[in-house]
């Protein structure tokens, strides 16, 4: 296999998710362009409920007008994927790559983006896995742990993953969760007995995970130092 160009990470944060949206909008353009190498926006948002561009909002549960007194927000997008939601310590990753010069297809990103949340799961002793036909993002047993909405533009994607490692998951009573009924929202808090390191420490292994399925051959970090060796965890 040919060796990849480097991926470029930029450790943001938490970020208003319009703020981020917009980021991502730019980025895109310039990748496009080849302003910029393949870039990993990696971040938390405030309380936010976003909609994918089905527009599937009868599956908010509250009034939009007692969002406020939940402390959170809405937001329409343009990536696939039904209604979610994001906050504090989940993991996010929106990988701004080109799939045309790695030579992907979508069917096989969206795979990575799966095992990119399953390894980290498995690296504290829970077993993840895809969701059944029609169910996205991964799932433990019949609870689910990690989401994907993907948009994907003259091949370059925005958007990403979401993992949850320790949110507060009462949220997510007030949506049907990916449009998916009668199934649970976990974390990786809750799934394991094991003690947790830091949430920066989590969010880095979930970068080194994707790069490593990818196939960078390096990683460029902005804004904070690497957990990875280039050993261990990318060749």
């Amino acid at each position: 296999m040919r060796a990849l160009p480097s991926l470029e990470v930029w450790k943001l944060g938490i970020v208003n998710y319009l703020d981020a949206l917009k980021l991502q909008e730019k980025l895109v353009l310039d990748r496009k362009t080849r302003k910029i190498r393949d870039t990993l926006l990696l971040l938390q948002h405030p309380a936010t409920y976003t909609v994918g561009k089905r527009r599937t909002v009868h599956n908010l549960l509250i009034p939009q007008s007692d969002l406020e007194k939940v402390g959170a927000e809405l937001h329409y997008t343009q990536r696939g994927g039904d209604i979610t939601f994001h906050g504090p310590h989940q993991a996010i990753l929106y990988p701004i790559i080109s799939l045309r010069e790695l030579g992907l297809g979508a069917r096989s990103y969206v795979e990575k983006l799966e095992l990119t949340m399953i390894e980290l799961a498995a690296l504290y002793g829970v077993k993840a896995s895809p969701g059944q036909t029609g169910e996205t993002g991964v799932w433990v047993g019949e609870r689910k742990i990690g989401a994907i909405g993907v948009r994907i533009s003259n091949g370059i994607t925005s958007h990403g993953l979401a993992f949850n490692i320790d949110p507060d998951l009462t949220y997510f009573r007030h949506i049907v969760p990916c449009g998916i009924t009668d199934k649970e929202v976990t974390s990786l808090r809750r799934e394991t007995d094991l003690v947790l390191p830091t949430e920066e420490i989590i969010q880095e292994q979930l970068v080194c995970c994707f790069a490593k399925l990818i196939g960078y051959n390096s990683l460029i970090w902005k804004d904070g130092t690497s957990i990875c060796s280039d050993k261990d965890e990318v060749k």
